[in-house]
This record gives structure tokens, C-alpha cells and sequence, in this order.
């Protein structure tokens, strides 16, 4: 079993949105588009194959870890809603993390 902590999460997702963002700049095309032709194998002959593998891999990342963040968020704010019966939130520093 392994754990991801939030600040992995971050640093995986802000290092994935700026690979993807230079490609979406590159190409002017969203990655979330590009990731449709990809897909469907509908891109070119070979040229830009090598970004492309690139980008598809950061994108996925991008997406698998913005999922994680929001099921971490999630936990988080079901611990919250308990706590607001109660009368008050408290948000303390220690990082959670998911179990995988």
C-alpha cells in the first residue's frame, strides 16, 4: 500500500500544468482537445510524435491528480461539515494524504 501526501499532489499537478501549458502555447491547441485527436489517433504522420507522447502523458498526470485532489479536498471537507455541528471548523496544518 503507498500513500500520496497533498504536497506531492501539487507539485505533480503544478509541473503538469506547466509542461501542458507550453504545448497548449506550442500547438494553440487546449490540451483537453488535443487529448480527444490523440486518443482517436487522429494527429499527424509522425512529425510531432515524440511531443505529443509527452503531452498526452502530462495531461493524463494533470487529470489523475487533479482527481486526488479533489478526493483529498472531499475528506477533508466531510471532517469540516462534522465539525460545523459542533459549532466551528478548524483547519489544522497536518498534511493528509490518500491511501492507494
Amino acid at each position: 500500500m503507498s500513500t500520496v501526501t497533498i504536497t506531492e499532489v501539487l507539485d505533480d499537478l503544478r509541473v503538469a500544468d506547466e509542461i501542458t501549458r507550453r504545448f497548449e502555447r506550442r500547438y494553440w491547441l487546449s490540451s483537453a482537445d488535443f487529448h480527444k485527436l490523440y486518443s482517436q489517433g487522429l494527429l499527424d504522420d509522425g512529425e510531432h510524435t515524440e511531443d505529443f507522447a509527452v503531452w498526452a502523458a502530462y495531461y493524463e498526470i494533470k487529470r489523475d491528480r487533479e482527481n486526488d485532489l479533489e478526493q483529498l479536498s472531499g475528506e477533508r471537507m466531510r471532517l469540516f461539515n462534522s465539525q460545523v455541528q459542533e459549532g466551528i471548523v478548524v483547519i489544522t496544518p497536518p498534511e493528509p494524504v490518500l491511501t492507494a
